[in-house]
């Protein structure tokens, strides 16, 4: 009788747990096919069905297999409607790096989001110093002179310095963007600066066929330190 009892009380037990365990297998299955859904309606930039997952709970921080946010696909993307939603809303993480190390403040900076970037750095107090890549080395890279400056009104770093010591002066003579390259001589940043490669800015400037930058860089560093340039 009890060994009847034991085996009966076991089958039920047994019984509960599988239930339990596909209940929860089940739920996790139902939240990441609820997050899939939510990131691409980030990518179509479709509000309404971005809205109605915020709503049921799911999380504005979710990630892509690439372990990319839903912010940074959202920026990616340009879907600048949700971009709007999420930075609005309170619990995402506005300073997750993708993998890359990409905030989203440097991607916006990139993609010459100004609008975002502003309302990001001041009404949600968004850092844009970081050690390593910077949003002022994005702006700089595109020649988005406009970033550039409001970055540099707001105290970024002008000689930022990459994981490998380039500045974004480098990487403005690099990409032939001859206004940020103004900008940031005008501003103090330093033309002596040499990066891991032992190279400056002037040599970023040769190695691309910048040479109307290189002249000019080459004429401003004569007039800096009273000599010509030499490598």
């Amino acid at each position: 009788m009890y060994k009847y009892i034991a085996t009966c009380c076991f089958t039920t037990l047994l019984s509960i747990c599988t239930i339990t365990v596909f209940a929860q297998n089940n739920s996790a299955t139902s939240s990441q096919y609820q997050a899939e859904e939510f990131l691409n309606s980030v990518k179509m930039n479709d509000v309404k069905a971005v809205k109605k997952a915020l709503s049921h709970g799911v999380s504005p921080n979710s990630m892509d297999v690439n372990g990319n946010s839903a912010l940074a696909i959202a920026i990616t993307e340009k879907s600048i409607d949700v971009i709007k939603i999420l930075v609005d809303t309170p619990s995402i993480d506005l300073v997750r790096p993708n993998l890359a190390g990409e905030t989203p403040v440097m991607m916006m900076a990139y993609n010459n989001m100004f609008d975002l970037l502003v309302y990001l750095v001041d009404k949600r107090d968004v850092e844009i110093n970081k050690p390593g890549w910077t949003a002022l080395h994005y702006a700089a890279t595109n020649g988005h002179e406009r970033v550039a400056t409001y970055l540099l009104d707001k105290h970024a770093y002008i000689d930022a310095l990459s994981p490998n010591g380039t500045t974004p002066l480098m990487m403005a003579a690099r990409g032939g963007h001859i206004h940020v390259v103004k900008l940031l001589l005008d501003r103090g940043a330093d033309l002596s600066k040499r990066n891991a490669m032992k190279m400056t800015a002037i040599e970023f400037a040769e190695q691309s066929n910048q040479s109307e930058i290189a002249a000019g860089l080459k004429s401003r560093w004569s007039k800096l330190y009273g000599k010509p340039y030499a490598q």
